[in-house]
């Protein structure tokens, strides 16, 4: 090509883009000499930027975002608050893990919630759900899993802190897990995924699979306390609850009861286990269950044969469990089959009446393409599917898949987009209850390859925000995240009433409280030391730029308990202790008490401050400690 060719090429491309560029406006301007604009083209076109603006990912400065997202943290341990759709990161919430920024982990008020498993230093979240009310969200608790050391955590939606923590006996690694939607959430459900001997004491038998089980486990919502487990045959993966309060459904990627990777994929079947809630319920009210281990939990047998259960043969390695908003169907995601089965809750009634087979609860299995793993759902009938293997969000419409396994003839995929790259779980904007709204989609990719600048051999993943309020999806956003976050729930704003001050009574620091009253101290006006032989608690208040006790005095070797009250009332005043070479420091928010036990092991002068930025003269809110050798 000549130079006269490439600028003539140039200045054409050129002019294209200025054509782009001044758009509308431009026509307008030209329409305007000809043909003055009437109120209706100004009407017209008022309507259609307030529709494109309706669904903007832009959110400005000052403005607020419309739904909260409460993102997993993966192997992080903790849970993510995200502002949708500006994606931005509001609070990080620590829960399985240890954070130096607030004290999680270390704070006595810490450790009292996680409980036996204060020691633990590291966890796996991996599905964050809300509690809710007749199908919606009631913005009371959100909780999640470690499926690194069998926990579940419930975290307070008024104050976005950890506040109760349970370890789940008889199993190892909690991996799916859902709450109960109707009438509310009286139960938490999650999933036993690996399986082991259900007396697995490591004296006989350890070799023997036969005696291995997976067991589904069902927790008291207010307690946080087993309710019960049922014993199932096979493994289980990924769960979810009906909208009427009568069925939990789980996939098993391991019918097979394989202990590597070929025993676990020889099967072209495994299944789907439906447990009816009502059954469960009255065979624990009349004593049939056993118990193992050593605890008095409840253990239910729900294996094939079992009025407790149904197992509904599926394609190949089921993964996500997931529930449409309308009620009606259960869709479990096939992996390793290019389909999904469509799975009728209507028809589970008849199906515990043994009226109908397993089978016939299946009323689609639309292929899709490679590696569908979960499935969400708008306020229009469409489902959304990530597709592992093609890295794309499939969108299909439900009951055209139902018409189309029943003979008519009809395109039921609606679109396919690409995600960068390899998409695990998506979530649309409230599309796990009945409120879905199909406004935005959420998909969680596992690779980001060339989305970002390079940061080295490990590199971020990648969040991707996809308008689905139109016809068609459109990908608005990227977002790079760290530590695999495995999944997420969105919920809107109307739904939470978050805190801006720490009630003085609450309970998360109430056993402290009730500590300073045996001391005879009254956190919220003294400062105070008390000693008591080896071990001294040290009472001060704080009040942004100061500490109630400038210094206070110790011998080497004493366990030292400091307990801080902080009596600003202003929102966003938050106050930390740190404790210099000493490995302490937490945060106290404004009205909270904190506390944190340690020991002095280093004489001298040990200088305190505080570690969260609270005043002009932030730098001089300091302390010491006298350690006398």
């Amino acid at each position: 090509m000549s130079n006269n060719e490439e600028n003539a090429k140039h200045n054409e491309l050129e002019n294209a883009d200025r054509r782009k560029f001044f758009g509308k406006t431009a026509l307008v301007g030209a329409g305007a000499v000809a043909a003055p604009m009437t109120a209706a083209m100004f009407a017209s076109m008022a309507k259609a930027n307030a529709a494109e603006a309706a669904n903007s990912p832009f959110v400005h400065p000052g403005d607020l975002d419309e739904y909260y997202g409460f993102w997993s943290g993966g192997h992080s341990g903790e849970v993510r608050i995200m502002g949708i759709p500006s994606m931005r990161e509001l609070m990080r919430i620590p829960v399985f893990n240890i954070d130096s920024a607030t004290g999680w982990g270390l704070t006595d008020e810490s450790k009292r919630i996680k409980g036996d498993s204060a020691h633990l230093l590291a966890g796996d979240s991996h599905h964050p759900h809300m509690s809710m009310t007749d199908g919606s969200y009631n913005g009371k608790y959100v909780f999640i899993n470690d499926k690194a050391n069998s926990r579940v955590a419930r975290i307070r939606c008024d104050v976005m802190k950890c506040d109760k923590m349970l370890t789940v006996p008889n199993i190892q690694a909690v991996h799916g897990l859902r709450v109960q939607k109707a009438p509310y959430t009286k139960y938490v459900v999650c999933n036993g995924e690996f399986e082991i001997p259900m007396n697995n004491d490591g004296k006989d038998g350890m070799e023997d699979v036969s005696t291995y089980r997976s067991l589904y486990n069902v927790i008291n919502a207010e307690t946080m306390e087993m309710a019960f487990q049922v014993m199932v045959d096979g493994n289980l993966d990924n769960t979810d609850a009906d909208y009427d309060g009568k069925y939990f459904a789980s996939t098993c990627y391991n019918s097979e009861m394989g202990m590597n990777l070929g025993e676990m994929i020889t099967a072209e079947r495994d299944h789907v286990v439906i447990f009816s809630l009502a059954a469960c319920e009255a065979a624990l009210k009349a004593g049939k269950y056993k118990t193992y281990n050593g605890n008095n939990v409840p253990v239910l047998d729900g294996r094939k044969g079992s009025e407790l259960t149904r197992y509904i043969p599926v394609p190949k390695s089921p993964h996500g469990l997931n529930t449409s908003p309308n009620g009606e169907y259960f869709v479990a995601n096939g992996k390793l089959s290019p389909t999904v089965s469509i799975i009728s809750i209507k028809k589970l009634d008849d199906l515990f009446a043994n009226k109908i087979q397993p089978r016939d609860a299946v009323v689609a299995e639309p292929e899709l393409g490679l590696g569908p793993l979960h499935t969400a759902f708008d306020n229009k009938g469409n489902a959304f599917t990530t597709l592992f293997l093609d890295s794309q969000i499939a969108k299909w419409n439900v009951q055209d898949a139902i018409d189309a396994h029943n003979g008519k003839k009809v395109n039921y995929i609606r679109q396919k987009l690409d995600v960068h790259y390899q998409p695990g779980h998506n979530h649309t904007s409230q599309g796990e209850t009945r409120d879905a709204d199909g406004k935005w989609l959420i998909s969680l990719c596992k690779f980001s390859k060339d989305r970002f600048l390079p940061v080295g051999p490990l590199r971020p993943e990648n969040d991707q925000l996809i308008d689905i309020s139109g016809d068609e999806m459109k990908l608005v956003h990227d977002g790079p995240t760290f530590a695999e976050p495995h999944d997420c729930m969105i919920v809107h704003r109307s739904k939470m009433k978050p805190l801006k001050l720490w009630p003085r009574t609450d309970p998360i620091f109430a056993e402290t409280i009730a500590q300073a009253k045996r001391d005879g101290v009254d956190v919220y006006m003294d400062n105070k030391v008390i000693r008591d032989g080896k071990k001294v608690r040290v009472y001060m208040t704080s009040i942004a730029p100061n500490y109630g006790m400038n210094e206070f005095k110790v011998k080497l070797g004493d366990e030292v308990t400091v307990i801080v009250t902080n009596l600003d009332q202003v929102e966003d005043v938050t106050h930390g202790f740190c404790m210099t070479n000493h490995g302490v420091q937490m945060e106290i928010g404004p009205q909270a008490t904190a506390s944190i036990t340690f020991t002095a092991n280093q004489p001298g002068v040990q200088w305190y401050y505080c570690n969260w930025f609270c005043h002009a003269l932030h730098m001089e809110m300091r302390g010491r400690m006298l350690v006398e050798a």
